[in-house]
């Protein structure tokens, strides 16, 4: 949930510059550290809470989980498990992923018909901005117990502490 805060702070601050600080807009107050969960980019970092309201719909079973790190670090493994838990055939392998050096991130090779390979949006895979570590390390303390409750309700860990 950390780096996906500071995600979605960039993505707000390339279309619009004048926006506060990351760590003016985490915090409520930060000499007491108290984290500002009115703040989007943080509360939907709370999985656990919103996986608590899914399951008020639909059983757990009916949920997969994908992980975003592991969809960059083997996107055709990742996407597997995706066309397994669907009941489909493994159509989408390594053979069609390359991984782009710009972007930082896996892309999808040519698709048939197509002479480009796809890849992320102009606006995805920019560089973060350089955040303290004393503000990162506050937020990763106040994700910890969402992120344990998370892994109990899923029964996976995704490593994010």
């Amino acid at each position: 949930p950390v780096p996906r805060a500071i995600s979605d702070y960039t993505q707000t601050l390339s279309k619009n510059a004048a926006i506060p600080s990351f760590q003016a807009l985490a915090f409520k107050n930060v000499s007491t550290g108290l984290i500002d969960t009115s703040w989007s980019a943080v509360r939907i970092g709370i999985y656990a809470k919103h996986l608590d309201n899914w399951l008020q719909y639909f059983p757990l079973s009916k949920f997969l989980f994908v992980s975003g790190e592991r969809l960059v670090s083997d996107p055709a493994g990742e996407m597997g498990r995706v066309q397994d838990f669907l009941g489909l055939k493994r159509v989408v392998t390594d053979k069609h992923f390359y991984f782009n050096e710009t972007k930082g991130f896996p892309c999808l090779k040519k698709p048939e018909g197509s002479s480009k390979p796809r890849c992320l949006g102009k606006s995805k895979g920019r560089p973060h901005p350089k955040i303290d570590v004393q503000v990162v390390q506050r937020l990763r303390e106040f994700y910890r117990p969402f992120n344990m409750k998370f892994y109990q309700m899923t029964g996976q860990d995704f490593g994010w502490d």
